[in-house]
C-alpha cells in the first residue's frame, strides 16, 4: 500500500475546513506552545479525520489501529490545545524489510546489521504550516535514529508524490536527496501518479558505491 507524505496539505483547501474554523487565524509564538507526544488508541478517530483532509488516498480502518497501537511505528503528534494539528508516522526497519522498488538506497554490504528509517506520512494543518511545526516533527524522528542506541540506523527516506513541489522543498531544505524516480507508484482518485523516494544518510551510512549522487552523509547534529 502506498504511503503519503503531503507535508503542506491538500491543494484543495476545503479538505481543512473542519479545522480552519477554530483555529481561523491561529499564529505560534514559538513551537514550544506545542505539545509533542505519541498517539494512541483513543486518537484513532481525530487522526482518520486529519488524513482525510490531507492525503488523497483511502487507508484501511486498520492502518489507523496499527499506527495508535503497535510500538513499531514512531507516530508523533504536535498538539495544540489539547487538538492534533500534525502527524509524523515512521518506522524503523531491517534493511531486508526494504521494498523492492528501494532496495539500491543503501550499500549491500550494510545490510547484515543494519536499519533504516521510512517516513511513511507526515502533514500539518493548513493553519499552522510555516510555523516550524513539520520540522519539529521531523527533527524530532531524526534526533531519534541518531542516538548513540541507534548507530545501526544508516538511512531515512520516504515516497513523495512529483506533483508536492511543497513537500519536495521541504524536504529538500532537510538535505534529503532524491534518489529515484517510481512511475505510476500511486493511485489517486483512480489515476496512476509518479512519485520519487528521497533519502538521507546517516549514522556513516552510504548509497552503493560507484554510483553517483550529488550528495554526501550529513552529520545531523549540526541542524538540529
Amino acid at each position: 500500500m502506498s504511503t503519503f507524505n503531503w507535508y503542506s496539505g491538500s491543494q484543495d483547501n476545503n479538505r481543512d475546513q473542519d479545522l480552519s474554523g477554530q483555529y481561523a487565524n491561529a499564529r505560534l509564538a514559538s513551537t514550544s506552545e506545542l505539545q509533542l507526544r505519541f498517539l494512541c488508541p483513543s486518537d484513532v478517530d481525530q487522526v482518520k479525520e486529519l488524513c482525510k483532509e490531507w492525503f488523497p488516498i483511502q487507508y484501511p480502518d486498520v492502518w489507523y489501529r496499527e499506527i495508535t497501537s503497535n510500538p513499531k511505528f514512531f507516530s508523533l503528534a504536535a498538539v495544540y490545545q489539547s487538538q492534533v494539528v500534525g502527524l509524523l508516522i515512521a518506522e524503523v526497519k531491517r534493511c531486508d524489510a526494504i521494498n523492492k522498488e528501494d532496495k539500491g538506497i543503501l550499500d549491500s554490504r550494510l545490510y547484515s546489521n543494519s536499519t533504516v528509517g521510512y517516513i511513511l506520512s507526515l502533514g500539518v494543518c493548513s493553519n499552522f504550516r510555516r510555523q516550524g511545526v513539520a520540522s519539529l516533527l521531523l527533527d524530532s524522528f531524526l534526533n531519534h535514529v541518531t542516538r548513540s542506541e541507534n548507530q545501526v540506523c544508516k538511512a531515512v527516506y520516504l515516497h513523495v508524490l512529483t506533483m508536492n513541489s511543497a513537500a519536495i522543498r521541504f524536504y529538500e531544505k532537510h538535505y534529503f536527496r532524491l534518489h529515484s524516480f517510481l512511475p505510476y507508484y500511486y493511485s489517486v482518485d483512480g489515476k496512476c501518479k509518479d512519485g520519487f523516494t528521497y533519502v538521507l544518510y546517516i549514522n556513516g551510512g552510504h548509497p552503493p558505491w560507484g554510483l553517483l549522487y550529488p550528495f554526501h552523509t550529513i552529520k545531523i547534529n549540526l541542524y538540529i
